[in-house]
Order: structure tokens, then C-alpha cells, then sequence
């Protein structure tokens, strides 16, 4: 089915479970590994994509379509993560910079973790962004997102995310450089 479908059978009350669920099937993991790599533990992204489906749920009757489902759900798995990692930042009362260790110890404890893995290494040195610079890498490296579909999203100019996205680049390649 298509968004517009999807949408038009949410309307109607005897067929908005199974939409919904339809939803979320089709969203659920480009979604989750969107929270994933921003939060990196599988049990806390699968935490944050269910409050994101929450939200998605209770907002959906007021969704305008001024932007494609997509768009604001990921939106809403944005806010989320972000809420998500200021709420974790709080709670264990760490500067979250980007100079943190939490975040690169999570991927450290990963199982088959490997320094010298090329794939890895790329995962500390995303660690070690900043949190938008990391956003925006994830966002454009892995979902392959276009810059104006991004904007949206993060409700941020184009571009200052290709700014962001050229920093990160410049400092992971540092980084897979001297480590």
C-alpha cells in the first residue's frame, strides 16, 4: 500500500489498527537503525523506536501531509533519540560533547567488537562526533538521505547540513588516519 492509502485507512476507525500496523512495518527498520547508530545499544533503540511509534500514533490524526509519512516519522525517531540521549546525558551526569566515552565503550562492548576492523574503527570514529555532525553523517552515509529530504527532518537549512556532513567526514577520516 502506499502512504496515501496507508493514511486514508488509519482514518477510518475499522481498519486504523491494521493500517497503523502496516505503518510500522514498513518504517520500523530504516527506523530503528536510525535510532540505533545515534544511541548504539539494541535494547535502548528498540526503546526509543517504541516511544517514537507512540507519538506517531497519537499524532498521526493531526498529520498534515505537508511532508511525506516518512519524513515525519523520522522526524519524531529524531526527537526521540534526542530526547533519549539528553535524558541519558543527565542521568549519568557526563559532559556529552562528543569527547564522552560512553557511547564509544558501547561500541567497545559490542559482540565481535575489533579495533582493527575497518567497520569498527568507522564506529568509534562516528562515536567521537559531535552529536549533530553524527546525526547528520548517519543520516546521509547510511540512509543515503538527500540533503533537502534532511532539512525537513532536522528542520535545519541545507546548508548548514552539508557543513556538517563535510566537518564529520573531515573528522572521521582523521580519525581512521591516526588510529
Amino acid at each position: 500500500m502506499t502512504d496515501k492509502e496507508l493514511l486514508q485507512a488509519f482514518a477510518q476507525p475499522h481498519s486504523r489498527e491494521k493500517a497503523f500496523t502496516a505503518i510500522m512495518q514498513k518504517y520500523q527498520e530504516k527506523m530503528y537503525w536510525h535510532i540505533r547508530r545515534m544511541v548504539v545499544n539494541h535494547d535502548d533503540a528498540n526503546d526509543v523506536l517504541q516511544n517514537a511509534f507512540i507519538k506517531a500514533w497519537r499524532g498521526l490524526d493531526n498529520f498534515r501531509e505537508d511532508s511525506q509519512l516518512y519524513t515525519w516519522l523520522y522526524r519524531i525517531a529524531t526527537n526521540e533519540t534526542l530526547t533519549f540521549l539528553e535524558r541519558e546525558k543527565k542521568h549519568t551526569h557526563s559532559q556529552f560533547d562528543g569527547d564522552d566515552e560512553s557511547l564509544t565503550n558501547l561500541v567497545k562492548a559490542q559482540e565481535g567488537f575489533d579495533a582493527q576492523r575497518l567497520e569498527w574503527k568507522l564506529q568509534l570514529a562516528i562515536q567521537q562526533l559531535p552529536e549533530k555532525q553524527r546525526l547528520v553523517f548517519n543520516l546521509r552515509y547510511y540512509d543515503e538521505m538527500p540533503y533537502e529530504e534532511m532539512s525537513r527532518i532536522l528542520e535545519t537549512s541545507e546548508g548548514a547540513l552539508k557543513a556538517s556532513y563535510h566537518h564529520a567526514v573531515k573528522k572521521i577520516e582523521s580519525f581512521m588516519l591516526n588510529n
